[in-house]
């Protein structure tokens, strides 16, 4: 909105230039996301919590030391991914250029996930059946899909994108995966949706490594659009998507100013509509980009968390054996003794350093 409404304004007076630079509005972009959080934070906590939408921690009879370290978050508001969100919609919209086709597509996957992780909590949490599970894994793998298979035939159709594969490390190495690149998209999506969903388990664990993957992302998102700099670097260049930079901004801002009432001892937690929002943009943007396989480095705390669930899913299963002594992995760490806090800052850790090693493919080509 700014871009359009003041930007034409150069010519009365000069200042209003610098609304052409994706910079500038991507740090504008990350404070208003900022302060919207922080600021609504009170508000949104007060409301969830006369709603009675409270964390519902149960009890489970295989684990019952994992329901003691948790049960003093019975009752924490829940569902404040509304707030993350409303954030980074209301943010981006402020801040960018609305003609650009990637802003639309990245805004829409946020906020198709985010309605179905809306939806899935209110069914569990806002009814009296507290035994309501909420929305079926099908019914939530199918809204993933759909949503998945739209964005990849989208990308695929787009001359500037298309069916490309670009492989980190590799100047020249690039798989033209051909229709088969839609289930490539779709797998991403899915995968990086559901990985976050995951490791929400600790107060500001996954919204910590969400800002570290966005504020990653957003140096990509501006390397890959702007000409020169994705020559110099050898990087698949796509024109228009610089102006990712600044949702990456407003995701980035936004999960700070949740991390805000999110940090250990949690005020609230994200939910399902927070993490399925949140995991979706970020491999939206990965697509976009072409920056889907690098994801696995700078998520790499979200792939250990998901490979720690399929490992154990899969040893159990056939060999009746558990490798961890509880999945996703972060609760491994807390039936060792390890305390909360640690896990988390020690996650937190990891994670800046696989984001440091991933800006690091930029020249290790």
């Amino acid at each position: 909105m700014f871009y359009h409404l003041l930007y034409p304004l150069r010519e009365i007076f000069f200042g209003f230039n610098v609304f052409k630079y994706i910079t500038f509005r991507s740090v504008g972009s990350s404070v208003t996301a900022f302060l919207i959080s922080a600021i609504f934070g009170k508000f949104i906590i007060a409301k969830l919590k006369a709603m009675n939408i409270g964390e519902n921690v149960r009890k489970n009879k295989e684990c019952a030391t994992l329901y003691e370290y948790h049960k003093n978050k019975e009752g924490t508001p829940t569902m404040g991914g509304v707030l993350i969100v409303g954030a980074i919609v209301l943010s981006v919209l402020l801040w960018a250029n609305l003609s650009n086709r990637y802003i639309w597509i990245a805004l829409i996957a946020t906020a198709w996930l985010g309605i179905f992780g809306l939806i899935d909590d209110y069914i569990k949490l806002a009814g009296k059946d507290k035994k309501n599970r909420g929305l079926t894994p099908a019914v939530k793998l199918l809204g993933q899909l759909i949503l998945g298979i739209v964005v990849g035939m989208v990308l695929y159709c787009d001359p500037d994108v298309g069916q490309r594969l670009d492989i980190p490390f590799f100047k020249n190495l690039i798989i033209y995966l051909g229709p088969a690149y839609v289930f490539f998209v779709a797998l991403v999506i899915v995968g990086s949706s559901n990985a976050v969903n995951l490791t929400d388990g600790l107060d500001g664990l996954a919204i910590g490594c969400v800002s570290i993957v966005a504020l990653t992302y957003a140096i990509f998102t501006y390397i890959t659009g702007h000409v020169n700099f994705s020559e110099y670097l050898q990087l698949i260049y796509i024109p228009q998507a610089g102006e990712l930079a600044v949702f990456c901004a407003a995701l980035f801002g936004a999960a700070l100013g949740f991390l805000w009432y999110n940090c250990h001892p949690a005020d609230v937690f994200m939910g399902d509509t927070g993490a399925l929002a949140l995991g979706g943009a970020l491999g939206t943007i990965a697509v976009i980009i072409k920056k889907e396989l690098l994801l696995v480095l700078v998520g790499g705390i979200f792939v250990a968390e998901a490979l720690s669930v399929i490992i154990q899913v899969f040893s159990f299963k056939y060999f009746k054996k558990r490798v961890f002594l509880m999945a996703p992995l972060h609760h491994h760490f807390q039936l060792k003794g390890w305390a909360e806090s640690k896990i988390i800052f020690r996650f937190l850790i990891i994670a800046i350093i696989l984001a440091l090693m991933s800006l690091s493919t930029l020249k290790l080509r």
